[in-house]
């Protein structure tokens, strides 16, 4: 019989983290440890991916208005500032909360960019999976939409990309004819389209002298959803305080109702009646605002009082995100 090759023990190859490439699942990881990808360094970038961020626009301007137009208005619009300025070709970078047939961006004809807000994401970081799909959109061929797909966990984010100084000015539309430069020249299909999207939306107003609050027409009652900013638990303390000395309301026929739980953030909800409109709470927000400032600073234990309403309004909150 022929003798044997002896059998040296290869040396494993040495290779920090940064380093390590993506593979198959299945295939033996590059670190040279013996196990599969997925087994191995393949772990944490799985967990990277889907790891839920509790608060995905945090750190960026109008982080409350980021909020409310993903998951509170219809139809909008706010203009992008990028923080290493606008590439050549492309004249400007808009949010929208949709875009047509749902996709998640569009190159238009003329260069610009249309970023998609309200759609499915494919990561437990939203801010990841748009600033992707914005970096897409950016090199995509003019007149082109841009599919959805799952963003790289090493990726950058919002935050990375947009400038921290620009504002953030959301502009409510009454309809989604932003969708088209030209709408009286449409063809009969996106007029069809656009007419059934508009059908859909719900007249929404955003209030001009507080911030992120967004008044919206219902068949049976108008509401008032204001985003804010500050930690959920003393927001709900504030508000029980409030709401337990009579002074929650919005003016007569007006009842806080209870909030929402969007993306971090805590948004209240007021009922309104059908004949109040946004502009007849434009002094009533900005006076709750003036009362709730002093009861947000009070650090005393709540009152049984206090302690009852916080559980009502506690017991009527509803997580969106």
């Amino acid at each position: 019989m022929a003798k044997k090759r002896p059998q040296t023990k290869a040396k494993r190859p040495q290779i920090t983290d940064g380093q390590i490439p993506v593979v198959g699942a299945r295939e033996p990881c590059p670190c040279g440890s013996g196990r599969r990808y997925k087994a191995c360094h393949g772990r944490a970038a799985a967990h990277a991916v889907t790891e839920l961020v509790h608060r995905p626009f945090e750190g960026l301007p109008g982080e409350c208005d980021w909020v409310a137009l993903r998951e509170l208005v219809p139809a909008a619009t706010a203009g992008l500032t990028l923080k290493d300025g606008l590439p050549e070709g492309v004249p400007s970078v808009t949010l929208a909360t949709v875009l047509p047939m749902a996709w998640p961006a569009l190159r238009r004809d003329d260069g610009s960019v249309l970023l998609g807000l309200q759609n499915d994401t494919s990561s437990g970081d939203i801010s990841r999976d748009l600033a992707d799909t914005l970096q897409r959109a950016l090199a995509a061929d003019p007149g082109t939409p841009v599919q959805a797909r799952r963003a790289p966990a090493d990726g950058p984010r919002l935050q990375d990309l947009l400038a921290p100084e620009a504002a953030f000015e959301p502009v409510v539309h009454s309809g989604f004819e932003f969708w088209v430069p030209d709408p009286g020249n449409a063809t009969p299909d996106v007029t069809a389209s656009l007419e059934r999207a508009n059908a859909a939306a719900i007249p929404t107003v955003k209030l001009s002298g507080v911030d992120s609050a967004y008044w919206c027409e219902t068949p049976e009652k108008n509401h008032l959803r204001w985003v804010m900013p500050y930690p959920e638990e003393q927001l709900l303390d504030a508000l029980a305080r409030l709401h337990a000395a009579g002074r929650s309301s919005l003016g007569e026929g007006t009842r806080l109702v209870g909030s929402f739980r969007a993306h971090g953030l805590t948004v209240p909800v007021w009922d309104l009646p059908s004949g109040v409109g946004a502009e007849d709470v434009e002094k009533p927000a900005a006076e709750f605002a003036e009362r709730l400032a002093p009861a947000l600073d009070t650090d005393a234990p709540l009152t049984p009082d206090e302690r009852r309403a916080r559980g009502g309004l506690t017991n009527r909150q509803v997580t969106l995100s």
